[in-house]
C-alpha cells in the first residue's frame, strides 16, 4: 500500500468526520460536547458514509472512535423526549438497528477504537464493530435501566457477544465495567494503555489489509451467517463458502505462495 495519501472529508456538518489513509477509513463521532451521542443527524451521516463504503474497494478497514472524553453515551436523549410519540420511536430505533446491521454487513471489517465511554447504544456499537480494542480507562454500560429504559437494543450485540447471565447482570444493573473485564468478557479484544491505542489499533488494521481482500470479505459474511444456523446447515454454508473462495485467484496464488514458500500476490488488495 502507498503511504502518502490522506484525504480528510467533513460530514453532515462536522457531526462526523472521515479520514481516508492506506486503504483505512477511519469515522470520527464528532459530537464531544454531547459525548458523541447518536442523534438523527449522526445516524443519518454514519449510514451513509457505511453505505458509500461498502462500495469503494480502495477502503478495506473501517476504524471507528470518538471526539473529545467519550466514544459513544447511545442515544441523544434531550432529542428523545423533544418527540414524544410512537411514530417518532419507531423510526429512530428502527433506523439505529439498520446502522448497527450495517455495520455488521459491509465488506470490510470494522474496528472499534474506544478511548472513554461507551454507554447504552454506543456499548452496543462496541458489541456490533468485528472487532473492538479500548483503552484501559474506556468505560462500559448499558445503563438504561438507571432511567427507566431497558436497553433492549443494546442487548442484541451485547448477548451476543458475552455469557447471557454476565449480559444479563449489564442489562439489569447499569453498572459500569472497566476495559480489563470487557476483555475477560469477550465484549472487546483487547484492552491497552491509552498511549498505545493508536498502534495497536493500526497494527490490527493494517494485519488485515495484508490479507485478501476477498477472503476477507467472504469471511466475514460467512462468519455472521452461519451463527445464525443450526449446526447441519452452518457446515452445509460453510463447506459452499470454502468451494466457492477456493475457485478465486486469491486463492489459488495463496496456497502456492506457501508451497514455494514466497510471499503472495494477491489480484484483490
Amino acid at each position: 500500500m502507498g503511504s502518502e495519501h490522506t484525504e480528510k472529508l467533513i460530514v453532515d456538518e462536522a457531526v462526523l468526520l472521515r479520514t481516508d489513509n492506506d486503504g483505512i477509513a477511519t469515522l470520527t463521532l464528532n459530537r464531544p460536547d454531547a459525548y458523541n451521542a447518536l442523534s438523527e443527524e449522526l445516524l443519518a451521516a454514519l449510514q451513509s458514509e457505511l453505505d458509500a463504503i461498502s462500495h469503494d474497494p480502495k477502503v478495506r478497514v473501517v476504524i471507528l472512535e470518538g471526539s473529545g472524553a467519550a466514544f459513544c453515551a447511545g442515544h441523544d436523549l434531550k432529542q428523545m423526549r423533544a418527540n414524544p410519540s410512537r411514530e417518532y420511536y419507531d423510526s429512530l430505533f428502527n433506523t439505529c438497528s439498520q446502522f448497527m446491521l450495517t455495520v455488521m454487513r459491509i465488506p470490510q471489517p470494522v474496528i472499534a477504537k474506544v478511548h472513554g465511554i461507551a454507554t447504552a447504544a454506543g456499548c452496543q456499537l462496541v458489541g456490533t464493530c468485528d472487532l473492538a480494542i479500548a483503552s484501559d480507562k474506556a468505560r462500559f454500560a448499558t445503563s438504561g435501566i438507571n432511567y427507566g429504559l431497558f436497553c433492549s437494543t443494546p442487548a442484541v450485540a451485547v448477548s451476543r457477544n458475552i455469557h447471557r447471565k454476565k449480559a444479563a447482570e449489564l442489562l439489569f444493573t447499569g453498572e459500569f465495567i472497566d476495559a480489563a473485564t470487557a476483555e475477560s468478557l469477550g465484549l472487546i479484544n483487547k484492552s491497552v494503555s491509552a498511549e498505545n491505542l493508536d498502534d495497536t489499533v493500526l497494527k490490527m488494521a493494517n494485519s488485515i489489509i495484508r490479507k485478501s481482500a476477498i477472503a476477507v470479505a467472504t469471511g466475514k459474511r460467512m462468519l455472521y451467517r452461519q451463527m445464525e444456523m443450526g449446526i447441519d446447515d452452518a457446515y452445509k454454508f460453510a463447506a459452499e463458502t470454502m468451494a466457492c473462495n477456493m475457485m478465486a485467484f486469491d486463492a489459488g496464488e495463496g496456497i502456492d505462495a506457501f508451497i514455494e514458500k514466497r510471499s503472495a500476490k494477491w489480484k484483490h488488495v
